[in-house]
């Protein structure tokens, strides 16, 4: 998904998010893929297929629905000559609002990030998501490893995430003093030690890394010459060997020296979100310490610079909970905004004549921020919680940021 930006991932991990909460009373919800391939006359020729298979449904309510369905499906291909070049997916069906007798029908047509390999059609009382949890799974995995004579630490970087897979400690001795023919043979039993620890370490990234399926790389890292006395020798499995694309040098072999690999492998990884978000909360953190810097934060700011146009990159977490609510008053039409983290009450007292303001509109936040930034060509980053700048955007800085094109 390296081709779709941190925007309109989000949008579609929250589309997902959504689709997977929905619930039918029976096998009534109806979902479609369709790849770009497929001719929108054959989808059609098949629906109305399914169409009168699905007469034979005992439950004239759930056969009602199913019927009710395919009809919008098909309506919904008209206007499609030929599917998008990712495909076609439609999610379409009774959705039960309360008690009974209050399904709302809804509808759900988008092409997805990435192209459909397969077309299905499938009826069930949930929407068949698995394809497109599919997509939102990052391929890519890059294997780490940091090492010394010792301790050694083995971890995967997948998308923004890092799971450590092993810590090591090899118990090899440290200098000795003694000279001569002792300090020799000392010597030889560390060389020894330290031999057999390297082959250890290389049987625990053989077991570990060798099942991955979407391996693109390994990065070997450590203080010293351990790391490429261990690439040089014989201790990891050929396929391995190979994929092995750089040696860092390291202060550290434990979690902190993983974490050093990243920072300083950016060159190699540039295309990993990971270090794009860091690059980006850097460089925003770096304009917030400079007199008169480009860095600014906090909603009145943000939206300030925003009405300005002076806003050249905004900075959003995913994990921004808060929402955008539009009251208006009844006596006098006085309308107002306010932001809440969630929804306490649906009325305000009106600041201009002491009247009850009521509701008229609740968004998330985000999405007013959104269409704030498009309207002003503001270009947006959703950054991510999974990684130590991602959390000191959302606790720190209260979930948004922005780096400003210039300073008004």
């Amino acid at each position: 998904m390296s081709s779709v930006s941190s925007k309109e991932l989000y949008e579609f991990k929250r589309t997902l998010g959504e689709l997977s909460e929905k619930k039918g009373r029976g096998t009534e919800l109806v979902s479609v893929y369709i790849p770009k391939d497929k001719q929108i006359s054959d989808v059609g020729k098949h629906m109305r297929e399914e169409y009168g298979q699905s007469a034979n449904i005992k439950s004239k309510q759930t056969r009602k629905n199913v019927q009710s369905a395919i009809d919008v499906i098909i309506q919904k291909m008209k206007l499609f000559p030929k599917p998008p070049e990712n495909g076609l997916v439609l999610f379409v069906g009774m959705i039960p609002k309360g008690g009974p007798g209050t399904e709302k029908m809804e509808t759900y047509v988008f092409e997805p990030p990435e192209s459909i390999q397969t077309y299905i059609y499938h009826c069930n009382s949930e929407f068949y998501l698995e394809p497109l949890r599919y997509m939102m799974d990052t391929k890519e995995v890059y294997g780490l490893a940091v090492l010394d004579r010792k301790e050694a630490t083995i971890a995967t970087l997948k998308g923004k995430r890092i799971d450590i897979l092993k810590h090591l400690t090899s118990g090899v001795p440290g200098k000795h003093k003694a000279g001569g023919q002792s300090q020799r043979r000392f010597d030889r039993l560390i060389d020894l030690a330290a031999h057999e620890f390297k082959k250890r370490i290389g049987d625990y990234i053989n077991e570990l890394f060798l099942p991955i399926e979407d391996l693109k790389g390994i990065i070997l890292g450590g203080p010293g010459h351990t790391k490429e006395e261990f690439l040089k020798g014989e201790y990891l499995n050929y396929k391995l060997k190979d994929m092995v694309i750089s040696t860092i040098d390291t202060s550290y072999t434990g979690e902190f020296g993983i974490k050093e690999i990243i920072d300083k492998s950016t060159d190699l990884l540039n295309e990993m979100d990971v270090i794009k978000e860091k690059l980006l909360i850097k460089k925003f953190l770096s304009e917030l310490v400079h007199d008169n810097g480009l860095g600014v934060y906090g909603e009145k700011e943000i939206r300030k610079y925003l009405e300005m146009a002076a806003v050249d990159t905004l900075l959003i977490s995913e994990g921004l909970e808060h929402d955008r609510q539009y009251f208006k008053c009844q006596n006098c039409g006085r309308q107002t905004q306010v932001t809440i983290k969630s929804k306490v009450n649906d009325e305000m007292i009106c600041t201009k004549c002491g009247e009850q303001m009521k509701l008229s509109e609740a968004r998330k936040l985000v999405d007013h921020y959104l269409e704030m930034a498009n309207d002003y060509d503001t270009d947006v980053e959703i950054i991510s919680t999974e990684t130590e700048e991602g959390n000191q955007l959302l606790k720190a800085f209260g979930g948004f940021a922005a780096i400003l094109r210039y300073r008004p």
